[in-house]
């Protein structure tokens, strides 16, 4: 993608919507199938997208995202904006099974610092506060598709439709504070800007927390 939206969040979904519903409308659907690894319901104009284990039903040509396990429609403009922009411009590619850090991302080292506060530093907080809890998350709710990797604390699953993410906690002590990394396989750069990938490591946060 190219680097199109601010860093600022609220910039970010106030005015990305607008903008990418008008490009979204004008896309051929086939189009965006083959390259976003989604599917689409001709008859019914929709893509089946999944999000952190939840599927989502996103109509076209107008954009409108609804949670299909409640039914609704989606009120996080974070989530929707992130979704709208994946099927604009994202591309799905397989991964070579190498994961990388924020930094070793496009542009990651120029943000770094802001995805560390908003991103590295909080999961560590939440997890931090109950490493048997944040286990837990993975070992139950099966839809993450997630692995245990090598560690007390260390995961990778599903972000989104074959796009997998890991977060790594090392638990703190009386000397130490609890720490952690996120790393995202190496065909995240090709799907969302460095940009996007602070704010989708905020809703995946979000979505953890909220299973814990």
């Amino acid at each position: 993608m190219e680097k199109t939206v601010k860093t600022d969040i609220k910039d970010w979904k106030e005015h990305a919507e607008a903008h990418y519903s008008k490009i979204y409308a004008g896309l051929d659907p086939d189009e965006i199938v083959g390259r976003c690894n989604v599917s689409y319901n001709s008859d019914k104009k929709y893509f089946s997208v999944r999000l952190m284990g939840t599927d989502y039903k996103i109509a076209f040509p107008k954009f409108e995202m609804n949670d299909l396990t409640t039914e609704g429609v989606v009120s996080d403009e974070a989530r929707r904006v992130l979704v709208l922009r994946y099927l604009c411009e994202g591309k799905y590619q397989a991964s070579t099974g190498k994961q990388l850090s924020y930094r070793e991302i496009p542009w990651g080292e120029v943000y770094f610092r802001n995805f560390e506060g908003r991103c590295i530093k909080r999961v560590a907080r939440m997890a931090g506060a109950n490493i048997q809890a944040f286990n837990k998350i993975f070992e139950t709710h099966k839809q993450l598709k997630a692995e245990k990797l090598s560690g007390n604390a260390a995961w990778r699953f599903e972000f989104i439709n074959g796009l997998f993410m890991s977060i790594i906690i090392w638990e703190g002590d009386d000397e130490f504070p609890t720490s952690a990394q996120i790393l995202f396989d190496d065909n995240f750069p090709a799907a969302f800007s460095a940009e996007d990938i602070t704010v989708l490591g905020e809703i995946a946060i979000t979505v953890l927390k909220t299973l814990m």
